[in-house]
């Protein structure tokens, strides 16, 4: 007997430190969807470096208040898996916001950002957020701009003096 709450007690403890150590967290809903799918899902997070686990609600319920996240447990009814990514903020949201809109049966429950509870709406607005790639190319963009307009200025000037000589 008490092997088995030693057990349930050190996964209480597994999951609060998922939950502490995440940059971003999400739970869904997965009803609905048949092994297929689930598949992909978890193919397609894994290629991102997102944990995608299934959990008991009441273990999860108990990690939660642990991790000073109760609110969360709102969220915790029926069937909820939960991703976890430590390194990239905007992953899990944006995989399974995607996956959501081409499968309707999986639906995102809430979710935590670098500790602190976020509503369905920052989730959704979190995923339509560009990936690491993109805000760098985009940044590299906006540096580029002022330097690209002086090239472009410089050249008018010669070709404009150029035709003055001719």
């Amino acid at each position: 007997m008490s092997n088995v709450l030693e057990k349930k007690q050190q996964l209480v403890q597994e999951i609060a430190d998922k939950l502490r150590e995440s940059q971003s967290t999400v739970l869904v809903d997965y009803r609905g969807l048949d092994v297929a799918e689930v598949t992909q899902l978890r193919k397609e997070l894994r290629d991102a470096g997102v944990e995608f686990k299934v959990y008991k609600n009441t273990m999860t319920r108990r990690a939660a208040e642990d991790a000073n996240l109760g609110e969360l447990n709102e969220a915790l009814v029926g069937p909820t898996a939960i991703a976890f990514s430590k390194d990239d903020v905007i992953a899990p949201a944006k995989i399974l916001s995607n996956f959501a809109k081409e499968h309707e049966a999986l639906e995102i429950k809430g979710g935590v950002l670098e500790g602190q509870i976020v509503t369905l709406d920052q989730i959704k607005e979190l995923a339509d957020l560009p990936n690491y790639e993109g805000m760098l190319s985009m940044l590299l963009s906006v540096l580029q701009a002022p330097v690209r307009n002086f090239a472009y200025v410089t050249k008018a000037i010669a070709e404009q003096k150029e035709e003055q000589g001719a």
